[in-house]
């Protein structure tokens, strides 16, 4: 048996891995899906105060008061930068990480920096407190419409604080994977990001790994393979 903490990305909630959550439950793991203040259920506590560091502590502290150890810690797109915050804090429960076609920063990264290596890709911040989110892709229009109705805006503070990162990631003693969605289009938002980390992932063999023939909604279009890269994983597999 594995506890995962599955951590979604920006506009989103855990409701966007419920699917991914199922399966894996079924499968007699340990899952926890945490939703991040201001947005999913908890989008009423959105505020202009909302930052990066309000998120890395939700996961954080869900981590330490369920005294969660071993664990597989996925991080999706904006999630990314996310569970490389909590590694300050509880880098020694991790067994494994994992990006999920995610932002993977350095200390002192921040999300519009890394989505800005291209100008074509740079979020639009702007002077708004929340921002708006970009459209995405499903493969089912069902799936679409209860994403849609559940989307909220995403307060400015998490994409312009920068994360903090005690040593490169490539130091830390957990096992390190990238799954990249390979369906998008070359300008489909953060896709120069994703690239990037999905090279320096191929490029290290501190790294495993992965691709996932689907657009950047991973756990909703593909849910079932996704769970099964998971649990290889979990089960200490080769993701060659």
């Amino acid at each position: 048996m594995a506890t995962f903490v599955l951590v979604h990305g920006a506009w989103n909630g855990s409701h966007g891995f419920r699917h991914v959550r199922r399966l894996l439950t079924a499968s007699g793991h340990v899952v926890f899906t945490p939703s991040l203040t201001g947005l999913g259920e908890r989008a009423h506590l959105t505020s202009p105060q909302v930052s990066l560091s309000t998120h890395v502590a939700d996961v954080t502290n869900v981590i330490l008061y369920e005294d969660l150890v071993d664990i597989v810690l996925v991080g999706f797109s904006y999630g990314g930068v996310v569970v490389t915050g909590c590694l300050e804090h509880v880098a020694d429960r991790v067994a494994h990480l994992v990006y999920l076609d995610a932002f993977v920063p350095d200390d002192g990264d921040s999300v519009e920096r890394l989505a800005g290596r291209d100008g074509d890709q740079r979020i639009a911040v702007g002077d708004r407190w929340l921002v708006p989110g970009p459209s995405r892709r499903y493969d089912d229009p069902a799936e679409a419409a209860f994403m849609a109705a559940r989307r909220t805006e995403h307060p400015r503070r998490c994409f312009t604080e920068p994360v903090r990162l005690l040593a490169p990631l490539e130091e830390f003693p957990f096992s390190l994977a990238y799954i990249r969605a390979t369906a998008d289009e070359p300008d489909a938002p953060g896709s120069a990001a994703f690239d990037a980390a999905a090279l320096r992932a191929k490029s290290s063999g501190t790294w495993q790994y992965r691709e996932i023939a689907t657009n950047h909604m991973v756990a909703n279009n593909r849910p079932e393979e996704l769970t099964t890269l998971l649990l290889e994983l979990a089960d200490g597999a080769p993701m060659a």
